[in-house]
């Protein structure tokens, strides 16, 4: 190839990489803006409601808390505890042990008081059978548990039973490592209540890191920032993403993702969809990707609903191995979902979920990591060749790392000004400290794991799900620290 036409090529691609960069950035800014006056929407309009009416409410919607539970004999009767003792009238909670090798089903039987029942079960959803079958408590205090003993089928399998056994009118699918607060099921419903006109089929919430945080009997005490880099980071990058990101396409009624870990679910209307897709690793984007489907078919309106408030919280990976198999099965999910429901693309019969959704998930969650890495290898490519302008590209840096950095910061102001979980003293020099140091260590991460993901899929064809090591929650004196 000859010089001119060398340098043709050069100017096309850096074109391209400037267009797509600057597209990136834009979006960024766009959902940021949405974000921040819907979240001071939702704090000035519920800062009159009063969910005491809901608490008290005999006519409140019934809702089934399902939770599949794999070997999680750590956490299990305190996790159970948490899902147990909320503040809601009309609910009762499914645990799904999915064929566990260890003893969780056995300390569940001994500390909720368990024995084996006759129970028909109505499966509209074809599931995995059941091993030990389904138990109830012989204890009045625990008369809203029922545990169900499963042959292993994975995540998705053990929702679908958690669907068939329920009665009630919502169900809320939740990991069972997670914590859930006392007032979660109130704050979830209201969207379901409030709204007529629309039909709500489903509700996320936010999801936040309980790594090092102090728990007690199911409760968490005391919010606490974690030591580690990997944990710390994570945490910024849950704020960033529920605060500046989801709450922005809960406005454009474009949410494509509710958060596995803790979501509210029309029943009816899961079970008409049929269910969770137990041959993908990414159900809880596959799930809300077809029930929007089901109801841009069926021409119907309807609303997916998401609240800012940190309701749920979770045991995040604190090594980089269980990090990296975790995004690695994130990548894999979305690349899975995105493929088996490409005919939505650019499909104006999709409306929102076809014309912005879709595209913005295929350009910057499935080939951004892919156009990152390319640039990456060219900007190498064009130093090698001694072709790199060096101060263009120092600029260049300097303005995309103050761009990551300057959203971080932004993202931190809002959890500081509307939320504020984290209260201790030096914590926000600690989180000024992580946003610094993200771009160039969970980010590298992210970006790692995803390419591994790419390959894995392409190549590989792994279909494992992953497996997320539980250390279990830090169960120490709060130290004089304010109780939540």
């Amino acid at each position: 190839m000859d010089t001119g036409s060398t340098h043709i090529l050069i100017y096309v691609i850096n074109i391209f990489f400037i267009v797509y960069t600057l597209t990136v950035v834009g979006s960024y800014v766009i959902l940021g803006a949405l974000s921040l006056f819907e979240t001071i929407t939702y704090l000035r309009k519920n800062s009159y409601v009063d969910y005491k009416q809901i608490l008290s409410s005999t006519v409140a919607p019934s809702i089934s808390i399902i939770a599949p539970a794999y070997n999680e004999s750590l956490n299990i009767v305190d996790n159970v505890r948490s899902l147990l003792s909320n503040y809601y009238a009309n609910y009762d909670v499914t645990i799904i042990n999915d064929g566990s090798t260890d003893n969780s089903l056995e300390k569940l039987i001994e500390a909720y008081d368990l024995e084996c029942i006759d129970y028909l079960i109505n499966e509209q959803i074809k599931t995995q059978a059941l091993r030990a079958g389904v138990f109830k408590s012989t204890n009045p205090a625990f008369k809203k548990l029922t545990v169900i003993d499963k042959e292993n089928g994975g995540k998705a399998d053990a929702l679908n039973v958690g669907l068939n056994i329920s009665k009630s009118d919502y169900v809320v699918c939740i990991d069972v490592d997670c914590l859930l607060l006392e007032d979660a099921l109130q704050k979830m419903i209201k969207p379901f209540l409030e709204t007529t006109k629309i039909k709500v089929i489903a509700a996320g919430g936010v999801v936040r890191i309980a790594n090092s945080c102090v728990v007690k009997n199911g409760r968490l005490l005391a919010v606490n920032f974690p030591k580690k880099l990997i944990e710390k980071t994570q945490v910024l990058e849950y704020i960033r993403a529920f605060l500046l990101s989801r709450m922005a396409w809960s406005r454009l009624n474009g949410l494509l993702i509710i958060s596995g870990a803790f979501g509210l679910f029309d029943r009816k209307i899961t079970i008409e969809i049929g269910g969770y897709d137990t041959s993908t690793i990414g159900e809880d984007l596959e799930i809300i990707v077809r029930m929007r489907m089901h109801m841009e078919e069926q021409n119907i309106k309807y609303k997916m609903a998401y609240i800012p408030d940190p309701l749920c919280w979770t045991e995040a990976p604190d090594n980089y191995k269980t990090f990296i198999s975790q995004r690695n099965r994130w990548t894999r999910g979305t690349i899975e979902t995105l493929q088996k429901h490409r005919k939505i693309g650019l499909n104006y019969k999709y409306r929102l979920l076809g014309l912005l959704s879709y595209p913005y998930w295929f350009l910057y969650e499935r080939i951004g990591p892919v156009i990152e890495t390319i640039g990456i290898v060219y900007l190498t490519t064009l130093v090698m060749y001694q072709k790199l302008r060096w101060d263009y590209a120092f600029v260049l840096f300097i303005l995309a790392y103050l761009f990551t950095v300057l959203f971080s910061l932004v993202a931190i102001l809002t959890e500081e000004h509307t939320f504020h979980q984290y209260k201790d003293k030096g914590i926000g020099y600690k989180m000024i400290l992580t946003v610094l140091l993200e771009p160039f260590t969970l980010h590298l991460l992210i970006l790692y794991a995803a390419i591994r993901g790419n390959w894995d899929y392409l190549f590989n064809k792994n279909k494992r799900w992953g497996t997320m090591i539980r250390k279990g929650f830090q169960k120490s004196k709060v130290n004089n620290k304010k109780i939540l």
